[in-house]
């Protein structure tokens, strides 16, 4: 079972970025995309062979141009819902989801709280009422897939400069604490627990000063997991050489 995540930065121009193509080689089970930035109507489908025959859930946001998560898969058979019924979320398009018989797939676009006090306290209500909602949806159903922008680097191997970033938004101490509870309660990062010990592996870097060149990067995208399947982790990766955004697709593999 393969699990494709990527931030696009907007779909319809990483589709100029060759996105299709790129999605067409990695051939996954599910393509996650977040800050699609546009609705379904708005993509010109010609140009996107591959995904346009996919069967697919979009999330949308009312602010047009704005945020917005969709899933892409093959699998027919697959119950697909955009949203998580929280208004406050959903009209920001940040959660779509897929029901598969082994596991339920949540991909999630967590909010940015660098604009202002409200939009990083709207960020800290998020992160509480997510991780509610992932034990309830984990009970209810079985085993997650939890992928998508989480917006955090957990750690000072997940920041190129942890030193002088210490109170930026996305490394504040309340974030990086959230995401030690989140992982307490039950979930595994994926791609630490395959590189414990691996250092500059990023997957965002900004687009000023050379920041991708020079790997001046932060790893705030994950794929994580229910410990019910531990056992199950056959490989996570990060694609950095992969460009048509500043965040790079990153990918799970599933002994299912």
């Amino acid at each position: 079972m393969h699990i494709i995540s990527w931030n696009v930065n907007g779909i319809r121009a990483c589709l100029s970025k060759n996105l299709d193509s790129i999605a067409s080689d990695f051939s996954a089970d599910f393509f996650c995309i977040q800050e699609t930035k546009a609705s379904q109507e708005q993509v010109e489908w010609t140009s996107a062979p591959y995904l346009g025959k996919q069967n697919r859930v979009w999330a949308n946001a009312e602010k047009k141009g704005y945020s917005g998560v969709a899933i892409f898969t093959p699998h027919k058979n697959i119950d697909l819902h955009p949203g998580i019924k929280m208004p406050i979320y959903d009209t920001e398009g940040r959660a779509t989801i897929a029901f598969h018989k082994k596991f339920t797939l949540v991909n999630l676009y967590f909010p940015n709280g660098a604009a202002s006090d409200t939009r990083h306290n709207y960020k800290m209500k998020f992160l509480d009422d997510i991780l509610s909602f992932l034990k309830k949806l984990e009970k209810d159903h079985g085993p997650l897939v939890i992928c998508g922008d989480y917006n955090i680097a957990h750690t000072e191997t997940d920041i190129h400069d942890p030193i002088s970033n210490k109170d930026s938004s996305g490394f504040k101490p309340e974030e990086r604490a959230w995401m030690t509870k989140f992982l307490s309660a039950g979930f595994i990062d994926t791609f630490r627990h395959t590189h414990p010990s691996l250092e500059e592996q990023y997957s965002w870097w900004s687009y000023r000063m050379r920041s991708r060149e020079r790997n001046k990067g932060w790893r705030i995208d994950y794929i994580c997991v229910s410990q019910s399947l531990e056992t199950k982790i056959r490989s996570a990766s990060l694609y950095p050489t992969i460009t048509g955004s500043d965040h790079c697709p990153i990918g799970l593999e599933l002994a299912l």
